[in-house]
């Protein structure tokens, strides 16, 4: 089928794209944790604290009265504040281990802004080949027609890699979307992960850290689809003749199955588990105010589910210790901050200019540059140019969407 694009359709899609490299552009870091804003004159009146998350065993830094880390088994893990992104306690913060089903975080975090919910799209046998032997599946069948939203609550849910298949058919490709979640780690400052298997499939040489998963959980919660998708506790899902079944979340500490109780004020994120990973799980949890995020990588101590119970043990650390502890990192503390940007010429405002036909042109940005001249930092050109491919996609779907039969709603 050959797609013609309108004029009209054209300059629609100019301007979806122009946004997406704007959004990219690098944001301004926090401050790192523990600094002192600088007073008048430019001079800090101390020195922020050294992080203490490239340490090994536990690291954390209490005050007088504060509650003591409880003793999980977890090879790695990390407790910090969601709101402010300061690490409360960590251990082995950036071990690079395997993820498993975790890494369905970046995977969101890559693919969710350019496949929109409401596009309609009909299976095909080719993007349900290669699925690791065991997968978990939620059941997505060839011939069958999807809203994109059914396939993420799929992902979400049921954890199902068939959905991702799919929905990383969509977005360009297997290869094409690891490369894209690695640029996207890489802009959010996360340098242990590496992306080979975009479902978190076992992979030889594919990593992450209970710092950079606690850096993607932190991330997702800023996105209101993925935070409403990891909150979910039931869904249905069509059937292959047409009806609908039901899922269920399988974070645990979220719908409460299998005998784990569910946590109060559990908001998700993501559970997983291989044989080479064990057991993993990003999970954040609200009370009052603060919302505080951890990450459990491989329990050696009980059964499957122990990685609940220690997620657990340490949200009422965290929220016991609020205030009672100083922070000894920051998610935010690998990000590379923006070069400054300079301002227009005297007697010079930026604004709007004459287009063709009546329309209007915005004067165009000046983007940070790196030192050695090339604009934006390498991570976020790539991320820049994910975003566009996703955009000509998601462009490209709706339209076949409104052309061939069955492209509509259910």
């Amino acid at each position: 089928m050959i797609i013609g694009f309108s004029s009209r359709a054209a300059s629609s899609a100019c301007a979806l794209c122009a946004a997406g490299v704007l959004v990219l552009g690098p944001a301004a870091p926090a401050a790192p944790a523990g600094a002192d804003p600088a007073p008048a004159g430019g001079a800090r009146a101390t020195a922020p604290r050294p992080a203490l998350l490239y340490r090994s065993g536990t690291q954390v830094r209490p005050r007088p009265g504060a509650p003591g880390v409880p003793d999980v088994s977890a090879l790695s893990w990390l407790v910090a504040d969601a709101d402010t992104g300061e690490v409360l306690a960590a251990s082995n913060a950036h071990r690079r281990l395997p993820p498993a089903s975790t890494l369905k975080t970046l995977f969101a975090l890559t693919v969710l802004p350019v496949l929109p919910g409401d596009i309609r799209h009909r299976v095909t046998e080719e993007e349900l080949s290669g699925i690791g032997a065991g997968s978990s599946l939620v059941g997505v069948v060839e011939g069958r027609s999807y809203q994109v939203s059914d396939l993420w609550r799929g992902v979400f849910l049921n954890s199902g890699n068939d959905a991702v298949h799919v929905l990383a058919a969509l977005n360009g490709g297997w290869r094409t979307t690891a490369a894209r979640m690695q640029a996207t780690a890489r802009s959010l400052g996360a340098l242990d992960t590496h992306v080979l298997s975009p479902d978190g499939y076992d992979a030889p040489g594919q990593v992450s850290s209970a710092y950079d998963l606690a850096v993607f959980g932190r991330a997702g919660l800023r996105n209101p689809d993925f935070a409403r998708y990891c909150a979910t506790v039931e869904a249905r899902f069509p059937a292959r003749d047409g009806g609908t079944y039901g899922i269920v979340n399988t974070n645990r500490l979220l719908s409460g199955t299998n005998g784990v109780a569910p946590y109060p004020g559990l908001i998700g994120i993501k559970n997983g588990y291989t044989s080479n990973a064990g057991n993993t799980l990003v999970a954040a949890a609200r009370r009052g105010d603060r919302t505080l995020l951890v990450t459990v990588l491989n329990p050696q101590a009980g059964g499957g589910l122990r990685v609940y119970e220690e997620a657990r043990e340490l949200l009422d650390w965290g929220f016991g210790a609020a205030g009672r502890v100083d922070p000894v990192g920051s998610l935010d503390a690998l990000r590379t901050p923006p070069k400054p940007r300079p301002g227009p010429a005297p007697g010079l405002s930026p604004g709007p200019r004459p287009g063709p036909e009546g329309t209007s042109v915005v004067a165009t940005t000046t983007l940070a540059v790196d030192d050695d001249g090339s604009p934006w930092s390498d991570a976020a050109a790539i991320a820049g140019a994910a975003v566009l491919g996703g955009v000509g996609v998601a462009l490209l779907l709706r339209l076949v969407g409104r052309r061939r039969p069955g492209g509509r709603g259910r």
